[in-house]
């Protein structure tokens, strides 16, 4: 069958961080996302009906300190991938799982169980590692340097791969896993799942270039974006692949540009979590390479109202004017993440795509 993530829909839209309190928004306000099974399940259901492509959650297990612990709450994704592929009947929900905190052989057999349950509706987002604080929350050492820790991301998905695909059972010994009479079934409903990398790095770009189908890597702006769509269309080229180049984004969209305005300065300027902003930035430039020093030392802003995501603010014809702009420097999707995703994704859904639709950046 062909899954529903590779019909032609022109730009692809996603949901991100729903699953967590706060969502993106680094901010103190009481009215700030809860992150609840109820609100996830009512935002997945308006996504689903508004032919929205797919679901991305974060995989967190401690938060970023400040007043609000931001992250802190964090529904595991592969439980909350398996309720709502359960309860939706056309998205695509991902799972993002740490090659580092995961074995290959459970995550085959969950993300295989996912496929079934949604009807080939499931998809992997795999994470290389870089939270340190994490890392010694589980009692297991970072590796030292992006080589080590994707290349234990590539035998780990050469695993899992293997045990999408391969009948019968056998004997794996590699560098990071020994494995003796491995085998898992059933198999994928639809084949092995889309897989999703985020990378900004020059050892993630070439992970996603040889894995992925979608790469997410985050910019300043388009210029910057047009850039890094030809060196990910090179690095996957070199492999005889083509992959595409995803962002994420933050949306605060009404009817007015001083009402999204006033809005986004309430929430992100006069009411973040600055210290938790500052947790974030300084993991971010420690032990990970996602966002640029430029980006780490001018957009402390853009961590605060959408943990470094791309801005989309103002009126429908404004943010859909900068996505079709996106579109244009090569950028095949993005990521939306809002301040309350229940109450926002409905005016999103009825005004910003026809627009998009009439655009020809949509075409469903």
């Amino acid at each position: 069958m062909t899954r529903p993530l590779s019909r032609e829909t022109g730009m692809k839209l996603g949901i991100f961080s729903a699953n967590c309190s706060s969502g993106l928004a680094v901010t103190k306000v009481p009215e700030r996302w809860s992150g609840s099974w109820e609100d996830n399940l009512a935002m997945a259901r308006l996504a689903d009906a508004a032919g929205i492509d797919f679901l991305l959650p974060i995989a967190r297990w401690i938060g970023y300190g400040g007043d609000t612990n931001f992250h802190e709450g964090v529904l595991e994704p592969i439980a909350w991938a398996a309720g709502l592929l359960a309860r939706t009947e056309r998205i695509t929900v991902f799972s993002t799982v740490h090659t580092a905190f995961n074995h290959p052989l459970v995550t085959a057999k969950q993300m295989a169980t996912l496929d079934h349950i949604g009807e080939g509706r499931a998809g992997l987002n795999i994470v290389a590692g870089w939270n340190k604080p994490e890392y010694d929350a589980f009692g297991v050492e970072l590796p030292e340097g992006h080589d080590a820790r994707y290349a234990l991301g590539q035998e780990w998905f050469d695993i899992i791969r293997r045990l999408w695909t391969e009948p019968g059972s056998w004997d794996h010994h590699g560098t990071y896993f020994t494995l003796k009479g491995a085998a898992s079934d059933p198999k994928p409903f639809a084949g092995p799942l889309p897989i999703f990398n985020a990378g900004a790095s020059p050892q993630g770009r070439e992970f996603a270039a040889r894995n992925a189908d979608f790469i997410f890597t985050p910019f300043v702006d388009l210029a910057m974006a047009a850039r890094v769509r030809a060196r990910v269309t090179e690095a996957a080229a070199a492999h005889g692949r083509t992959v595409g180049m995803l962002t994420s984004s933050h949306v605060v969209c009404r009817p007015t540009r001083e009402e999204a305005r006033e809005f986004y300065r309430w929430y992100s300027e006069e009411n973040a979590d600055w210290d938790a902003v500052d947790n974030l930035m300084a993991l971010q430039n420690l032990h990970a390479q996602s966002f640029s020093k430029e980006m780490l030392a001018g957009y402390r802003w853009r961590f605060a109202a959408g943990h470094g995501s791309y801005p989309l603010v103002g009126t429908p014809d404004d943010v859909a004017a900068e996505l079709e702009a996106m579109y244009g420097a090569g950028v095949g999707g993005t990521t939306l993440a809002f301040f309350d995703y229940v109450k926002e994704l409905p005016y999103f859904a009825d005004e910003v795509l026809p627009r998009l639709r009439k655009k020809g950046v949509r075409l469903v």
